[in-house]
């Protein structure tokens, strides 16, 4: 949307708009939000609305919050009468300078960076999650919502009629689904998006999950991303692709042998420092246990047609010739997800280095195995510490300290996960 300040304070008006949800993404990837009242949102692009950080980072007490104009959209799940719109925005200091920590932000200036050097780059996800039924008081069981496989329908699959709301209201708000479908779990689903520039594609994501849960919510069942909700089913992964171009060409060719030497760089850049950057994108105790289960990767390789390698070449009749990374899951945090991977691939690039690529023999290295080690690697990288600020850094490193710390009273990850983590995530 592109519209001024004054149309949006017009459209406002005359569509008995009576609420402003000001929302941001916090460190660890949860869509946080303050509603204000329509009279307060001509402060709100001028100056900015205050509010208490400290809960958040206590190095900070107070930051402002100021619209991305281009992406107010009505929330279709809310009342007709006195409607409710949100704007995603940046998070400022009180002398209006950005906050460090803002990866919203970071990530929009890294894009701009890349623009300046002749590179533009488009992402899709595909995001899964389960369907779990209720208990008599509203509680979330782990009893799931039906027994349907992959791409099962009706009446295997009982979720359909969720799917199908959830993607109704996607579109509605503009997130542009592309697709929806059972997954091999039982209740187990994934709604698949259209390609977006990186930020947009960030917003769609945490965007997405809110969504998910209040449909499911209003349906009578409980959504959950967790990565591995079920010891014996399949995990549920947060798989994106890119497709990227250097001065309006592809980068990523139809074949491997089609595929240009920086599209080469690129890809050994993000399998040479994929294992530095694990815990980002797997940033739980439960994010390892899916790793080598089912379709889940465990092994640092590429692939045109393996389903279980980390980064896959799709390159369609009639699409964009681009690359699948596979081994997120929608805990982590999208802008931080995306920035690295990003950052890995250019770094790639501009060191000219095609050799993990190229080289066969490289495809037996390992993601790493659990949540110690992950967190251990990104510790010691220097990559990390070039590419994200400290504060990120430490939040991040905290909270899994944390949930390893409450690791040791349970006797195996399977017992902390469900206690500590079901319905949470």
């Amino acid at each position: 949307m592109n519209n001024s300040p004054k149309e949006i304070l017009r459209l406002i008006e005359e569509n008995d708009i009576k609420f402003i949800r000001l929302t941001f993404c916090d460190v660890f990837g949860n869509l946080k939000n303050i509603a204000v009242m329509p009279n307060e949102l001509e402060q709100a692009f001028s100056c900015g609305i205050p509010f208490d950080f400290a809960e958040f980072d206590k190095s900070v007490s107070e930051l402002l919050l100021v619209p991305d104009i281009s992406t107010m959209s009505i929330l279709p799940w809310r009342p007709k009468s006195g409607r409710v719109v949100r704007f995603f925005c940046s998070l400022k200091t009180v002398s209006g300078s950005d906050y460090p920590a803002d990866m919203r932000t970071n990530l929009t200036n890294y894009i701009n960076e890349l623009r300046l050097n002749g590179f533009s780059c488009e992402i899709s996800t595909r995001c899964e999650f389960y369907l779990f039924d209720l208990d008599e008081k509203g509680e979330p069981t782990k009893i799931p919502h039906d027994k349907g496989g992959y791409l099962d329908m009706a009446p295997l699959d009982k979720c359909e009629n969720v799917r199908r709301e959830i993607c109704l209201s996607l579109e509605e708000m503009g997130l542009n689904p592309k697709s929806s479908c059972h997954k091999h779990g039982p209740g187990q689903n994934e709604i698949d998006f259209r390609a977006n520039e990186p930020v947009s594609a960030a917003d769609d994501m945490v965007h997405y999950k809110t969504i998910v849960k209040s449909i499911a919510e209003q349906c009578g069942l409980f959504a959950s991303f967790m990565p591995k909700p079920l010891e014996n089913e399949h995990g549920s992964a947060l798989s994106f692709s890119l497709s990227i171009k250097k001065n309006g060409e592809h980068i990523f060719g139809n074949s491997p042998d089609a595929i240009s030497e920086e599209g080469k760089c690129f890809i050994s850049g993000v399998l040479r420092r994929i294992r530095e950057i694990t815990v980002f994108l797997n940033p739980t105790v439960n994010s390892y246990s899916r790793f080598g289960v089912g379709y889940a990767p465990k092994y640092i390789n590429y692939s045109t047609d393996d389903r279980t390698s980390l980064v896959r070449l799709c390159a369609l009749k009639g699409t964009s010739p681009r690359i699948e990374i596979r081994s997120a899951d929608a805990a982590c945090n999208p802008y931080i997800a995306f920035k690295l991977i990003l950052a890995a691939g250019i770094e790639g690039i501009r060191s000219g280095d095609s050799s993990l690529f190229c080289n066969s023999a490289e495809q037996s290295r390992q993601l790493p195995e659990n949540p110690q080690e992950a967190l251990d690697i990104a510790r010691n990288s220097e990559f990390v510490r070039s590419n994200l600020p400290e504060n990120v850094r430490n939040l991040l490193f905290q909270r899994l300290d944390l949930q390893l710390e409450s690791l040791k009273k349970y006797d195996s990850t399977e017992s902390f996960c469900d206690e500590y983590y079901f319905p949470y995530i």
